[in-house]
């Protein structure tokens, strides 16, 4: 059984309007950015970033944990985990470094969100290149390793006192100004026919009810 003779399948467990639905998001779904944060202390703040890729259409969000290993908050990530795919890293000695290797082998630049001697102000940053935008924490802010390693770097403009947004106003302002200006560029930034295929069987199961038993048995049968 071939993908789209697996879907049709499963689309016979799903409502018209969420097959609907399904179209909907994926004609917004792009992966031309991508969304990384380094080291967060508390889960609802990655958490929150990972509902704001889903709001604006980002397909992947990485979440690297060098001191502590992220537990998703579903009170404040609201479903976002079943849309958004998210790479965790937590393994290795040198996680940042595992992040950023599979990140820059997939062709996108890596661009700090942080101010930097070199940096850009957000209305001014060239949206047309596939780029990986990374957040750190409020606190620390992001590794030397990210900054060493970074290929642009980007601030969003501020007026008052406080030195940084929460990382989640700063992962939502990024997206929504970077997003908006991609959708009006001449850029191909939509998901390929495989993998809006991939994704819709993907959320077909996990909308499902025993959606990974059924997978099994229509792959089995």
């Amino acid at each position: 059984m071939n993908k789209k003779e697996l879907l049709v399948e499963l689309q016979r467990f799903l409502s018209p309007e969420r097959i609907q639905k399904f179209d909907a998001v994926l004609a917004h779904r792009t992966r031309h950015f991508t969304v990384a944060v380094e080291n967060l202390f508390q889960s609802h703040n990655a958490s929150a970033v990972m509902r704001n890729c889903d709001c604006f259409g980002i397909q992947d969000l990485h979440v690297i944990a060098n001191h502590n290993q992220y537990e998703l908050s579903k009170d404040v990530a609201m479903g976002a985990e079943k849309w958004v795919d998210m790479h965790s890293y937590y393994e290795k000695e040198n996680n940042t470094q595992d992040c950023i290797d599979k990140i820059k082998s997939q062709g996108f630049q890596m661009v700090a969100t942080t101010p930097h001697t070199n940096d850009v102000f957000l209305p001014d940053f060239d949206v047309t290149k596939r780029s990986a935008f990374f957040f750190g924490t409020e606190r620390d802010g992001l590794s030397d390793i990210v900054l060493d390693q970074a290929d642009a770097f980007v601030r969003i403009p501020m007026y008052g006192f406080t030195e940084s947004y929460n990382i989640s106003v700063s992962a939502a302002l990024v997206l929504h100004d970077v997003v908006t200006r991609l959708k009006k560029s001449n850029v191909n930034w939509r998901l390929s026919e495989e993998e809006v295929l991939d994704k819709k069987v993907d959320w077909a199961v996990k909308s499902i009810r025993s959606g990974e038993q059924i997978l099994k048995q229509l792959l089995d049968s």
